[in-house]
């Protein structure tokens, strides 16, 4: 989770808000903070251009329980689960990592090891993109496992 309108905080900062806050998020600052989805989309289309706003469409979009994956301030990878609806928060802490856009996420809590986190996620962390990528693996059984083994079903 990064905001690429923020480049200059830290890598994980944005991580690190999701799990401590329970939420999976995008980056897109608007001022005023919209009320609803339909005003971000039109905001962010205003003032970041069509790619972003699609980007917070598809992000809005995701159904809740599918699984989200994100990096720690460590490096290490994170599993969860989407369980509520979009949100734009305005508090001090997604100020200072640049996240506001939001969905409520279940994480697991503990840390994937490197070794078992699917094969797919890795290619797609190694892409090195900045926030929101489809993953599509495979063997969709392996993320599900991951987040067993990560401390439990989160968010079912």
């Amino acid at each position: 989770m990064r905001a690429r309108d923020r480049p200059e905080v830290p890598r994980g900062a944005g991580a690190a808000f999701g799990l401590r806050h329970g939420l999976v998020g995008i980056g897109g600052w608007l001022v005023p903070p919209p009320s609803t989805l339909v005003e971000a989309v039109l905001a962010l289309t205003a003032t970041d251009g069509a790619a972003a706003a699609q980007r917070l469409a598809r992000f809005a979009a995701l159904p809740d329980g599918d699984l989200v994956w994100t990096r720690d301030v460590d490096g290490t990878f994170r599993v969860g689960r989407v369980t509520g609806p979009w949100r734009y928060v305005t508090a001090p802490a997604a100020d200072r990592c640049g996240i506001h856009h939001v969905r409520a996420t279940g994480w697991a809590p503990r840390a994937v090891p490197h070794d078992t986190v699917p094969a797919a996620v890795l290619a797609a962390f190694a892409r090195g993109g900045l926030n929101l990528q489809r993953i599509r693996a495979a063997d969709p059984v392996a993320s599900e496992t991951c987040l067993l083994r990560a401390g439990g079903d989160v968010g079912r």
